[in-house]
């Protein structure tokens, strides 16, 4: 029987934790291909933030270091400017980057830290309970805005990789969807840019992966999945927003 599939070396053998339908794993599974695919085995730090991407440092097999919420780009400028030959990466949700952590990701991207950020949108809290997110699509519903996201009431969704791509720092950002098999696909090689841009020293870089959130938004996995690609996308066009 030939192999057609076997799990990174830059993932440890936990089951993963997250609800059913979840694309977290999909997002994990596709950096840890990249990073053993550019030889980055035994030469990645990872930082981890409050959320679902919690229990980060369960999953990947490199040094993780979890912060306080919203402070991942910080933690990654210190960890990337103490040890500049590694491979430094933060991995955050929507509430954590572009809520509490927004001051964090728009000052590590406006210094061009030669770090990588992989921003996870699923425009709502996960694992807090389902609340209101930055990201939150205009009449969408969530625990804390039940008849829907208003503009008047609760404001707009925050675009970050459009708002970080006018700064002078960062060397690429792109916004890719992990709602289907295609999506998936450019989703790696956009992490893989992503990576081979700090290895190569040039900055700043950050890859923003529209996600699913089954359980929170009460759908069906499948149903989760078209949202993505039919309703986020309005929202969050996909492309390359940046790249030096």
């Amino acid at each position: 029987m030939s192999v057609v599939y076997k799990k990174s070396k830059m993932l440890t053998d936990t089951p993963f934790h997250y609800c059913p339908g979840c694309t977290h794993g999909v997002a994990h599974r596709i950096v840890a291909e990249v990073l053993e695919e550019i030889g980055a085995e035994g030469n990645v730090i990872g930082i981890a933030p409050v959320g679902c991407a919690v229990f980060a440092y369960n999953y990947f097999n490199c040094d993780i270091q979890q912060v306080a919420h919203g402070r991942a780009p910080a933690a990654a400028t210190g960890a990337k400017r103490c040890n500049p030959d590694k491979i430094v990466f933060a991995y955050q949700g929507d509430g954590d980057l572009a809520s509490i952590g927004t001051a964090e990701i728009v000052h590590a991207a406006a210094r061009g830290e030669n770090i990588t950020v992989i921003f996870i949108n699923n425009a709502i809290y996960g694992m807090t309970g389902g609340q209101m997110a930055p990201t939150t699509l205009l009449g969408q519903k969530s625990t804390t805005s039940q008849k829907g996201r208003s503009a008047i009431v609760n404001g707009n969704p925050i675009r970050v990789s459009e708002m970080l791509a006018v700064l002078d720092g960062p060397s690429y950002i792109e916004r890719v969807s992990l709602g289907d098999v295609a999506g998936v696909i450019k989703a790696k090689k956009a992490v893989k840019k992503a990576f081979e841009n700090q290895k190569a020293g040039k900055g700043f870089s950050m890859v923003e992966m529209l996600s699913t959130c089954p359980t929170n938004w009460g759908m069906l996995p499948l149903d989760a999945c078209t949202f993505v690609k039919k309703e986020m996308t309005k929202v969050f066009p996909l492309g390359v927003f940046k790249d030096i």
